[in-house]
């Protein structure tokens, strides 16, 4: 399938009715609005225990989505603030705003907020998507459009022109290739189940 435009790829993913995929600072995201995330499972061969991330433009319009004391909020909104927009996951506790078809368990959810000027214009305009890697199960995650339309023929991607715009600060900040740092808050401190790009210091 041919690329399309901003317009439409946002409108493919506000109607739930198809899969897309673009670009983040990280590696390409596969991405579905949050109660069709059964879609990524079967399109990636994914076991269901595996959660997903939910991935918003900003820390404000993931809010909704988690739960915690005063003092929790106060200590998420300073790291959201330090590493937000950027290559960290936080697991946090689970509201009941979480669509069941997000996540495996009923207590947490993984939030992102890219630092990617096309993934932001596309989060700002359908609200928090349901994301992974766009790969299958196991496999390394797909870098470059040609390949992710080879393997994901029924994927929405951008066309070529809007896919490669450059980041307006690109001579600090690129696409690195490596996933996201996922750090889990444990009630008292954070968890990191994966070293990715971002170094957290807590």
């Amino acid at each position: 399938m041919t690329g399309v435009s901003i317009a439409a790829l946002v409108a493919a993913a506000r109607s739930g009715r198809w899969l897309v995929s673009f670009p983040t600072d990280t590696v390409p995201a596969l991405a579905v609005r949050p109660d069709q995330a059964v879609r990524i499972y079967t399109a990636k061969l994914r076991r269901q225990d595996k959660p997903l991330i939910l991935m918003g433009a900003t820390f404000a319009a993931l809010k909704p989505f988690i739960q915690g004391s005063a003092e929790e909020w106060h200590l998420w909104q300073q790291v959201a603030t330090q590493y937000w927009p950027g290559a960290l996951t936080l697991v946090l506790p689970a509201s009941h705003q979480v669509p069941p078809e997000m996540h495996s368990t009923v207590d947490t959810i993984g939030l992102r907020v890219p630092n990617w000027p096309i993934a932001q214009t596309i989060l700002q305009q359908t609200g928090p998507l349901a994301t992974t890697s766009i790969n299958l199960s196991g496999q390394p995650p797909l870098q470059a459009l040609a390949d992710i339309e080879q393997q994901f023929p029924d994927v929405l991607t951008l066309l070529p022109i809007d896919w490669t715009l450059p980041h307006p600060e690109a001579t600090e900040i690129a696409t690195t290739g490596t996933p996201s740092t996922v750090a889990r808050w444990t009630g008292t401190g954070w968890e990191i189940l994966r070293q990715g790009a971002i170094k957290l210091i807590v």
